[in-house]
């Protein structure tokens, strides 16, 4: 049985001593002075006890006093050896004011394998710590330990273990439990000092490497000094503007590299100039702005309005766009951007409907910048997608200079005359086209001058063009395209009232009080001095007459001029466009057709006659070869059918006035039907009826395109009734109310049909 020992106190507050360490303590508390007063009389002897958090541990170390003195600071302080571990047991009485408590003695288990396996293993991993602080001394007299206990009390002196871990350490009585706490401890140590050493290693090597760029800098100075050529002007600002600016992280990267180069190239080199002139490109491009997009969107069609009358699938899909873009950022989804998300307009229609003018009102109905590209006849690729660098004068594409030029990343870009642009041996910029109107592909355009990632999908396109015919089917095919057929002639007084007339007196120099123009004058000059979809020619037509007006008021005319019907004679000259269908068609032969032009919806007349001489077809008027074989179609219909009459014997010359100019497509089938039915039976055509479709031999009526801009047409001729295909009827829900109810339409599926509809009847044509 272990034999009690009556010993006092030294309390440890900022220590623990372990079995086998020396160490001074300081005798500046009065409990620790008395413990070391009181071990004066059981042989200098004490016992260590730890005091974490104002509680004494229940394992203390039995020590030896070994000396009493000062320290060099001239403090007293006493020296202890510890020699063992204690169980502390119940307070006694003794000698003096210290604590003194009855303590039992632990002794250590038998040395076993494990114990000694334990050992060694520890002692590797302390001899690696003490390598790498080059303790060799140190590291000699842990190799001559061989007790594991001895070897494991060592620990009291590692610095990176806590008092909460030696106190651990002390309490544990088991050899082989101390190892492998001690062995744990260590391990993750270690760990924790190789992370530490590793981000110092960066830190170290990121300053060194700063600092040896800043010395070769310095070098590179120097020796271009040396040279006379001095340093690249603006280098220096390059980097710190592209470090500042707010540019994507792949852009960045792309800048700094040719900083890099522009740092280390020549200033006599070429190449300098071309770096700078592309970081100057680089950094105007907005990358990160943008524009917020308007959420009123009774205001934006209310802007709308106020700039364009009609044009309601334009402002109803624009309306659709913003409603879209308001949603989701009330729903916290934020604005569409990427893969998809582009929105692409094509504008079709004649010459001034307002194409063009829309895309600034759209810009300015949406809260956006608006950007215009000129795409009329424009031959060259490069001219989209920009020039590589390597070719001297080289300038990115005209999108990216869009961009630039509208200063934010969601602008409205208006593309205009898209329906113009050529090809050459330069390429084919349709084809480049194809890429940035791609809603699927725009969120990666790449500009072969910049050749970095650009995302368009934020921009608005607005395509225009006058004709469809000329646009590649692949091009067309990423666009959806939306139809201006023109104006009615209440639409074109309208907008003459509204925004021609006011600006056409500003620009002449009047005030609105010294002219007054009357509705009927301006339904005159948009249906007998003009003749055409748009309002281009009305609106000449207003300034012709307010010059004349200005001239008149200098000459001594009061104010105000009233501009009535019989003063545009006067200032306009006698109408240039009466209606004609009525003589045109009073002879048999004679068939009033409707085409569509590059100037919107036209009437066309088709004669034919026939002559004495051998049976043959002369056909005149430029046409192209579908209507030589719609002439054919007909005549082969009529004779199938027994409705050619003396016909087949006969000479026919079939002609299409306006000889000049070039015609062709197949929507003139029922009407060279007509025309030849006509000269077969010698029953003329109504005058107030005009048609349009193609023909089939067995006389079936197909279906044809431009109907709005046809029957617009028809009822700027003063024609009443309309003939066309039945499968055409879905195109009527385009037509204005007002058009609608003004012209008969007659819907049609075959060719017997259309000659009753336009044949005058038997009895009418015997008594004239």
């Amino acid at each position: 049985m272990t034999e009690l020992l009556k010993l006092p106190v030294l309390p440890l507050a900022d220590s623990v001593v372990l079995p086998g360490m020396v160490v001074p303590v300081r005798l500046d508390d009065p409990e620790v002075q008395a413990g070391v007063y009181a071990a004066e009389s059981v042989d200098r002897k004490v016992l260590l006890v730890p005091r974490l958090d104002g509680r004494y541990a229940a394992v203390g170390t039995i020590a030896v006093l070994e000396q009493v003195g000062r320290l060099p600071s001239g403090e007293k302080a006493a020296v202890v050896r510890g020699e063992g571990r204690a169980q502390i047991g119940s307070g006694v009485t003794g000698p003096g004011s210290a604590l003194w408590v009855e303590a039992a003695p632990i002794e250590d288990a038998p040395v076993t394998g494990r114990a000694t396996e334990l050992a060694k293993e520890y002692k590797a991993l302390v001899v690696g710590i003490l390598q790498q602080r080059g303790a060799w001394q140190v590291i000699d007299s842990v190799q001559q330990i061989t007790d594991p206990g001895q070897l494991a009390d060592t620990a009291g002196w590692a610095s990176y273990l806590d008092l909460g871990h030696k106190a651990q350490l002390l309490a544990e009585t088991d050899v082989v439990e101390r190892l492998e706490l001690l062995i744990s401890w260590t391990r993750e140590h270690i760990a924790e000092q190789e992370v530490s050493e590793k981000i110092a290693g960066d830190v170290r090597e990121g300053m060194e490497k700063t600092q040896r760029e800043f010395l070769l800098r310095q070098q590179l100075a120097a020796i271009r000094k040396e040279l006379g050529e001095g340093e690249p002007e603006g280098s220096d600002d390059y980097r710190t503007r592209v470090e500042s600016a707010d540019l994507p992280e792949h852009v960045r990267k792309a800048a700094l590299t040719e900083v890099g180069k522009l740092e280390r190239a020549s200033d006599q080199s070429p190449e300098s100039g071309w770096i700078r002139t592309w970081l100057d490109t680089v950094l105007d491009i907005p990358w990160s702005e943008r524009t917020e997009d308007t959420d009123d969107l009774v205001a934006a069609r209310a802007v709308l309005d106020a700039d364009h009358a009609g044009l309601d699938d334009v402002k109803e899909r624009l309306i659709e766009f913003l409603a879209i873009r308001s949603r989701r950022n009330r729903r916290g989804l934020g604005a569409v951007g990427g893969r998809g998300s582009g929105a692409v307009l094509s504008l079709v229609g004649p010459p001034g409907v307002g194409k063009t003018s829309l895309g600034e009102s759209v810009a300015h109905a949406m809260g956006r910048k608006f950007v215009r590209v000129a795409l009329g006849g424009v031959r060259d690729e490069a001219e989209i997608r920009g020039h590589r660098r390597t070719y001297v004068g080289a300038l990115p594409g005209r999108i990216v200079r869009a961009i630039r030029e509208a200063g934010s990343m969601n602008p409205v870009v208006l593309l205009d005359e898209i329906d113009k642009v050529g090809s050459d041996y330069r390429g084919d910029p349709t084809a480049a086209l194809l890429e940035v109107l791609d809603p699927a592909q725009n969120h990666t355009f790449r500009d072969h001058y910049l050749e970095v990632d650009l995302d368009l999908s934020d921009v608005l396109f607005l395509a225009t063009a006058n004709q469809l015919d000329t646009i590649p089917g692949p091009l067309l095919d990423r666009m959806e395209t939306v139809t201006l057929d023109g104006y009615t002639e209440a639409e074109k007084v309208a907008i003459a009232r509204d925004h021609l007339l006011p600006r056409q007196v500003e620009k002449a120099g009047l005030d609105t009080d010294d002219v007054e123009f009357t509705d009927v004058a301006l339904s005159m000059i948009a249906a007998e001095y003009t003749r055409e979809a748009g309002v281009r020619q009305l609106e000449r037509g207003l300034a012709k007459t307010l010059r004349k007006v200005a001239v008149a008021l200098d000459s001594g005319r009061e104010a105000p001029i009233h501009i009535d019907a019989d003063a545009l004679v006067t200032f306009l000259g006698r109408p240039r466009f009466t209606p004609e269908s009525a003589e045109r068609t009073s002879v048999p032969g004679v068939a009033t057709g409707l085409a569509v032009t590059g100037a919107g919806g036209d009437v066309l007349f088709i004669e034919a006659t026939s002559m004495e001489g051998e049976a043959g077809l002369i056909l005149t008027g430029q046409l192209g070869d579908v209507m030589k074989e719609s002439v054919s179609i007909a005549l082969s219909y009529l004779r199938s059918r027994g409705l050619a009459g003396d016909l087949a014997s006969r000479k026919l010359h079939v002609h299409v006035p306006a000889g000049a100019v070039p015609k062709d497509g197949p929507s003139a089938g029922v009407t060279m039907t007509t025309a030849l039915a006509s000269l077969a039976t010698g029953r003329p055509v109504k005058a107030s009826v005009g048609m349009t479709g193609e023909v089939t031999l067995q006389g079936r009526v197909l279906p044809i395109g431009g109907v709005k801009q046809k029957l617009l047409a028809a009822h700027r001729a003063g024609l009443t009734d309309v003939i066309i295909p039945k499968r055409n009827e879905p195109d009527l829900d385009d037509l204005p109310e007002g058009i609608r109810g003004e012209l008969r339409i007659h819907p049609v599926a075959d060719v017997a049909e259309v000659l009753e509809l336009a044949l005058e009847p038997v009895a009418e044509t015997a008594a004239a």
